[in-house]
C-alpha cells in the first residue's frame, strides 16, 4: 500500500474536466459592408438590380444671328449588379449536444454568423483587384502621397468627378508606413502637441487630404509580402443586397443516431460603379513590422 500525502497529483484521475467559459477566436469582423453604398434589392423586380447612367450633354454659344441647329443626343449606360447566395451549414449530432459543455454549444450560431461576415468582407475586398488604376505598386512602402493622389485623381476626375465621403481601406501592416512617415522625427527632435504626437501615442487614425482611413486585417498578404488595398468614393462600390440573413434548422434522424443541421444565409453582390473613375487600387508593402 503506498504511503504519503493525498494530494491532487495522487488523485488525478478522478479531478474532472469543467469547461467553466468558452470563446470564439478571434478575427476582424471587416469593414467594407459599412463603407459603401448599400442598397436592397426589392422583391418582384426579378434577380437583378439596373441602374442607368445618362452622359452629359454639350452647350454652345449662341450669337444674335445663329440658328441653333445642333442637337445633342442623351445616350445611356446600363449598371447591373446581380445578387448572388452566400452560406453555411453546420451539422451537430444529439449525442455532441446533450455532452457538449454548454457554454461552447451556446457559440455555434455566432461561430456560423462570423464565417457569413468574413466572407461578405472579403468579397467586398476583392473589388480592389478589379481597379483601372492600381498606385504605390509591389515592394513600394506605402506613403500619404499616394492616398492623397488617389483622393483628388477621383474628386477631379475628369471622366466623371466623384463626391466625399472618401474612404481608404487597407491592411494594418500597410498602415504602419503611415505611422513611420509622421512619427519619423520622435527622438530626433523634439515633438509638440499636434497629429505626430497624436500618431505616436494612439496609432495613425483619422483622414489623409479628405481621404478616412480603414484598418481591414482581412486583406491576404501575397507571398511578396505585398497587400492591396483601395481608395475609393462611397458611391464607387455598390452593396446590393437581396434577401435578409435568415438561419433554418432540419432534423437528421439518420446521422449518428440523430442530428440537427443548421444552415445560414445571406444574398448581396459589389459591383463598381463608374469604373475606372471613383476606385483606386493601392497595392504596397506589407512586410510584418519589426520596429
Amino acid at each position: 500500500m503506498p504511503s504519503g500525502y493525498t494530494t491532487t497529483s495522487a488523485l488525478a484521475d478522478s479531478l474532472p474536466t469543467v469547461i467553466s467559459s468558452a470563446r470564439i477566436i478571434r478575427e476582424y469582423e471587416g469593414v467594407m459592408p459599412n463603407l459603401v453604398d448599400k442598397i436592397t434589392l426589392g422583391e418582384g423586380i426579378g434577380l437583378s438590380w439596373n441602374e442607368v447612367s445618362l452622359s452629359q450633354l454639350v452647350a454652345t454659344s449662341v450669337g444674335e444671328s445663329t440658328k441653333l441647329n445642333n442637337p445633342q443626343q442623351m445616350v445611356d449606360t446600363l449598371f447591373t449588379v446581380t445578387p448572388t447566395v452566400s452560406g453555411i451549414h453546420i451539422l451537430i449530432t444529439d449525442r455532441v449536444s446533450a455532452r457538449l459543455s454548454k457554454v461552447a454549444y451556446a457559440k455555434t450560431g455566432q461561430l456560423g454568423q462570423n464565417a457569413i461576415q468574413r466572407k461578405k468582407d472579403d468579397d467586398g475586398l476583392a473589388v480592389f483587384a478589379g481597379a483601372t488604376t492600381t498606385l504605390a505598386g509591389a515592394g513600394v512602402s506605402l506613403t500619404s502621397g499616394h492616398i492623397a493622389a488617389a483622393g483628388h485623381r477621383i474628386t477631379s476626375n475628369t471622366t466623371e468627378p466623384g463626391y466625399p465621403p472618401l474612404r481608404f481601406v487597407a491592411h494594418g501592416f500597410q498602415i504602419k508606413d503611415l505611422y513611420d512617415e509622421i512619427a519619423a522625427g520622435v527622438g530626433t527632435y523634439p515633438v509638440p502637441e499636434g497629429m505626430t504626437a497624436r500618431v505616436f501615442t494612439e496609432k495613425f487614425r483619422g483622414m489623409i487630404a479628405g481621404v478616412e482611413v480603414f484598418e481591414d486585417g482581412n486583406i491576404a498578404i501575397d507571398a511578396s509580402d505585398d497587400a492591396r488595398g483601395g481608395v475609393f468614393a462611397m458611391d464607387g462600390i455598390v452593396l446590393v443586397q437581396g434577401r435578409s440573413p435568415r438561419a433554418e434548422t432540419r432534423r437528421e434522424p439518420d446521422i449518428g443516431g440523430g442530428a440537427t443541421s443548421v444552415f445560414l444565409y445571406d444574398e448581396y453582390a459589389y459591383g463598381e460603379r463608374s469604373a475606372g473613375n471613383w476606385l483606386y487600387g493601392v497595392l504596397s508593402d506589407a512586410l510584418a513590422p519589426t520596429s
